[in-house]
């Protein structure tokens, strides 16, 4: 009997400390992070509100499932780490206004003829990430695609805003048409790979491109002739509609921590940053200038709802626009990336099989 209330309180004691862990961490990340710049805003009591902590908690819990991908962790800091892989790319080159650093990622049996290109812009959130972290996966999708890749940083929140990131991308564009010639490229025939919230980059980049927007701050033609030369736009898990996608955020009760509304300059602007509402807004003349789409998304996604993915394709077919939709069942968010690093995971061949399909078709070469 004395073992059993043993166990039983030891049970408690644990499970006791382990919510009042969560709750602890989330607690701070409320009082921290969670409230708005702006008056009237109560951040002690809603960071007390049991409903946010327990969604935040949930939200937390959810992202212990990052310790699975451990093993491909080490591997990839591993492989960027050891100087003999520098033979397969080039490392920190330094582009555009900011001196944001980027790798490319060489073909294997490179040809005399300049290769396609991509430009693979990472996720997380709009807060986090860096570019070494994808080198398994610019190593794989240059072997895969038989093409340069190239991986740019950019000014993730705090230290940058959304408009800053576009403003990154559309700088490593303007990279690649100077240095194609130097790195045996083809600068006209560059396709845009984004995964998450690098999926809404590259899509808010090229409406933004297509729209000749002064804050680029870039001479109109140069923006046309960057537009040019996107022979197409592959999402995957991506966010497009991000009033939607704050709503999401609410539900989960992740919206205060999340860096989103404040990489955006606030919820009053989150239309303005959303490729749907764009989308929406522009002229038939501008639409039938946009690249055609290839997007997937998991079924599993908790993170960001495949519906993100679905209307925004819907979207793309109600305006004319040249699309095609690849929707995986049980799959999760971070599946469509990490899997793409290492050549054993489970999605690995699914995956790139669809994107090259869709590569070749950008291309024109099926």
């Amino acid at each position: 009997m004395s073992d059993i209330k043993y166990y039983m309180s030891l049970f408690v004691t644990v499970g006791v400390m382990l919510v009042g862990l969560l709750y602890s961490i989330c607690l701070a990340c409320q009082w921290i992070y969670g409230w708005p710049d702006k008056p009237g805003y109560k951040k002690y009591i809603e960071a007390l509100n049991p409903r946010r902590i327990y969604r935040l908690t949930l939200a937390t819990l959810d992202l212990l499932k990052y310790l699975q991908y451990w093993k491909v962790y080490f591997q990839l800091k591993s492989w960027y780490n050891d100087e003999r892989n520098l033979k397969y790319y080039e490392k920190g080159i330094t582009f555009g206004r900011r001196g944001n650093k980027l790798d490319l990622y060489h073909p294997p049996n490179v040809r005399k003829l300049p290769s396609p290109a991509v430009v693979f812009v990472y996720g997380g959130a709009w807060g986090t990430g860096e570019r070494s972290t994808y080198c398994l996966l610019g190593s794989r999708m240059a072997e895969e695609l038989k093409a340069t890749v190239i991986c740019p940083d950019y000014c993730t929140y705090p230290k940058g805003n959304v408009l800053g990131m576009v403003q990154d991308i559309t700088d490593c564009l303007i990279w690649a048409h100077q240095n194609g010639e130097k790195f045996n490229f083809d600068k006209d025939n560059i396709v845009l790979i984004g995964h998450s919230a690098g999926a809404h980059l590259c899509t808010l980049t090229t409406l933004f491109l297509v729209d000749t927007r002064e804050e680029l701050s870039i001479e109109p033609g140069k923006q046309q002739e960057v537009l040019l030369s996107i022979r197409g736009i592959i999402g995957l898990s991506g966010v497009y509609n991000i009033v939607d996608h704050y709503e999401h955020e609410q539900k989960r009760g992740v919206e205060r921590v999340s860096p989103m509304h404040k990489a955006m300059n606030g919820v009053e602007n989150l239309p303005y940053y959303s490729p749907t509402h764009l989308l929406k807004k522009l002229s038939q003349d501008k639409v039938n200038r946009l690249p055609p789409f290839a997007l997937l998304h998991g079924t599993n996604d908790i993170m960001v709802p495949a519906e993100s993915t679905i209307r925004f394709s819907e979207l793309l077919t109600l305006r004319s626009v040249k699309m095609s939709l690849n929707v995986l069942h049980g799959v999760a968010h971070t599946e469509t990336a990490v899997d793409l690093m290492v050549l054993n995971r489970r999605l690995y061949r699914p995956i790139y099989r669809y994107i090259k399909e869709e590569f070749r078709k950008f291309l024109g070469t099926c």
